[in-house]
């Protein structure tokens, strides 16, 4: 058996041109697109929604009715009023969740507990719904990132960018000879320490890259201080600041 061929490493960080956010795509009019856009908002954001309405709620069939409305109205683009000059797209989705439960309750006189009255909570950013919508989004952000690796793996050959960080993900406290030989049992080929270290690395920069795209798909205005907060927001960045290049942040994607 030979040694691991490693993938020739190109970083997207590098030369990448300024992509159009998906906000924009599914709200503007003359762009190309804005319908296909529309249902990628639908399936990026319907796990985070239900999760948050479950938790304001906690009735699994109200979470369900009031997300498929918001669903609806994203296919429609009734977001298209969105200013990020006023705030981040995912705090507008929030309190549009939120008016649309409170509404239903008044429609159906809910009875509701002091701790879910969205009237006393609306100002906090520490109560338990909103930590809940936050922890969603980031999940599912997450996910997405995770997602892409996976198909980055599967369709570039050599690469082992996916495997090698779960299994490092997975268990954090292996060692470099523990990583190899997992690796090497997981692709049939032998591989050295230093070279699953090497791996290790490439696969941490490529993760960071899909991470950074995605908020920056729903940031809209992707400055660097925009997008470097909205990492933060999410609890993001310092999971990946070790492997961004010291000039990331001009060249969002």
């Amino acid at each position: 058996m030979s040694d691991l061929e490693p993938e020739k490493f190109v970083s997207r960080f590098d030369g990448q041109p300024t992509r159009w956010s998906v906000i924009q795509r599914a709200h503007g009019e003359s762009l190309d697109g804005s319908a296909e856009a529309r249902q990628y908002l639908v399936m990026r954001y319907s796990p985070a929604i239900r999760r948050y309405v479950r938790a304001i709620t906690r009735d699994e069939h109200l979470a369900d009715e009031i997300s498929q409305d918001v669903m609806v109205r994203l296919l429609q683009g009734d977001f298209a009023g969105a200013d990020p000059q006023k705030g981040r797209f995912r705090d507008l989705l929030k309190v549009a969740v939120r008016n649309m439960v409170r509404n239903l309750w008044a429609k159906q006189k809910v009875r509701r507990t002091v701790d879910y009255d969205l009237d006393l909570n609306a100002d906090s950013s520490e109560n338990e719904t909103d930590v809940a919508w936050t922890e969603s989004w980031r999940d599912q952000i997450l996910n997405l990132a995770w997602s892409q690796l996976e198909n980055y793996q599967q369709n570039h050959e050599g690469s082992v960018a996916y495997s090698i960080l779960k299994f490092r993900t997975d268990d954090p406290d292996c060692s470099s000879e523990e990583l190899a030989e997992r690796l090497s049992q997981e692709i049939g080929k032998p591989i050295r320490a230093d070279q699953a270290r090497q791996q290790l690395r490439r696969a941490r920069v490529r993760f960071a890259e899909f991470l950074v795209a995605e908020v920056a798909d729903v940031v809209n205005v992707t400055t660097p201080e925009r997008l470097e907060d909205e990492l933060a927001q999410l609890q993001l960045l310092e999971r990946i600041r070790d492997v961004l290049p010291a000039d990331w942040s001009s060249n969002p994607r």
